[in-house]
């Protein structure tokens, strides 16, 4: 049996120690994997935060498409401090006529709220984004086995579900 990983894994897994593995993975995961999977979704033309806007678009929009500027900035809120006014910048150069990558119009029921849509290159930019993340990505699948892949998918799921369920405002 496997007495240790790469990341200091303590073998065999168990319930008492999975606290303490799971953080000894924790920054190899987020920053390794997780700044590559960004890295494969900016592309060379976006900057990180262009891509986390164009990434809460399309999974949190209205048919991937068109969402209120006050949901960006709750939900980029989560993942960056990052406050009203660069994220007006952001938006403004992400609509500028040089990326055109999103509309910017006044919502109907109030002049004060912003409705941000992807343009059809805004969203041919998503559609790329996705393609060429799925291919990095599937590249590490093929080095996992069916049974690596579900499980994993798995415990992803549940754990993210578990945090944001408020797990965190619980204790």
């Amino acid at each position: 049996m496997k007495q240790q990983s790469d990341f200091g894994i303590d073998y065999p897994i168990k319930r008492e120690t999975a606290p303490k593995n799971f953080l000894k993975l924790f920054y190899p995961f987020h920053y390794s994997v997780g700044m590559a999977v960004e890295k494969h979704l900016s592309g060379p033309d976006l900057t990180r935060h262009q891509t986390v806007i164009l990434w809460i678009i399309h999974s949190k929009g209205e048919g991937g498409h068109t969402i209120h500027r006050k949901t960006i900035e709750r939900l980029i809120g989560e993942w960056y401090e990052l406050g009203s006014p660069a994220i007006s910048k952001v938006l403004r150069a992400m609509a500028d006529k040089n990326l055109n990558l999103i509309s910017i119009k006044e919502s109907r029921t109030s002049a004060r709220e912003k409705v941000i849509r992807l343009t059809k290159k805004g969203q041919a930019t998503v559609n790329d984004m996705m393609e060429r993340t799925e291919a990095f990505i599937r590249l590490i699948a093929d080095e996992l086995t069916d049974e690596e892949i579900s499980k994993g998918m798995e415990f992803m799921s549940r754990v993210g579900a578990i945090v944001e369920s408020g797990l965190d405002q619980k204790k």
